[in-house]
């Protein structure tokens, strides 16, 4: 496994994007930061982390042309891994926030941006990034994200922490390529955030409505079951939880 580690770049997803135009390289090559300044999350927005403090890496990971339908099951299993990998390392209890938001104590820890690149032959790469708040104590401006030192109560060794999360991540990544989904999809449920539970949602439009999260569709679209108008699938742009 190739791990290039940098002091400091805009964003690890988009260094090993531009690389990826420039050289022939090996599945799983990881790259790492100590300072991310300008990374990026869902929804478009950025993803803040304390040079020096946190892990913030992206990973490299080829598959084989898939059925549509499977388009979302990379994601499944890197929300499902990193969450099982933190329990692992910390002890803690540790949800997904749709669709791979990861929480603890009603707190985001952890995001993951996974952005792919489909070859002429159809060959898909794709670039995970991960990001995930291990020993930073302060949020000034982000009243809902933690770290894994606040809510232990002790620093993380975050070398540690990487090449145990690496290693969760290739041993699923080896399952997805043996197509054992079926188990995997059920986890990922079992650790939904809000599941199941009343919740408030809001619309881009800024509309709010209470519902229940039932499901998770195959490409990836959030099933809330509403109190007027029965089930509806949003998009991960469509729909935003309140908590």
């Amino acid at each position: 496994m190739n791990i290039i580690k940098l002091d400091a770049t805009a964003s690890t997803n988009t260094y090993l994007r531009a690389m990826l135009t420039n050289c022939n390289l090996e599945n799983f090559t990881t790259i790492v930061t100590e300072n991310q300044f300008a990374g990026k999350g869902q929804r478009g927005e950025s993803w803040v982390s304390e040079a020096g403090s946190n892990l913030t890496f992206s990973v490299l990971m080829k598959s084989s042309p898939q059925a549509v339908t499977g388009v979302f099951d990379l994601n499944v299993m890197v929300a499902l891994r990193v969450a099982t990998t933190l329990k692992k390392i910390t002890s803690l209890p540790y949800f997904i926030k749709w669709p791979n938001d990861i929480l603890s104590a009603n707190k985001k820890v952890g995001g993951i941006l996974i952005e792919n690149i489909i070859k002429a032959n159809g060959e898909v790469f794709s670039v995970v990034g991960i990001g995930i708040n291990v020993n930073q104590l302060h949020f000034p401006a982000l009243s809902k994200a933690s770290s894994l030192a606040l809510l232990q109560g002790n620093n993380i060794d975050k070398d540690l922490l990487l090449h145990a999360l690496l290693a969760e991540l290739k041993e699923g990544y080896e399952e997805l390529q043996q197509e054992n989904t079926l188990a995997l999809w059920e986890k990922y449920k079992a650790h939904l955030y809000r599941k199941d539970v009343v919740s408030v949602f809001q619309k881009p439009e800024g509309e709010r409505f209470n519902g229940i999260i039932r499901n998770v569709t195959a490409y990836g679209k959030l099933v809330i079951e509403t109190e007027d108008q029965g089930e509806l699938e949003f998009a991960l742009k469509e729909v935003q939880l309140l908590y």
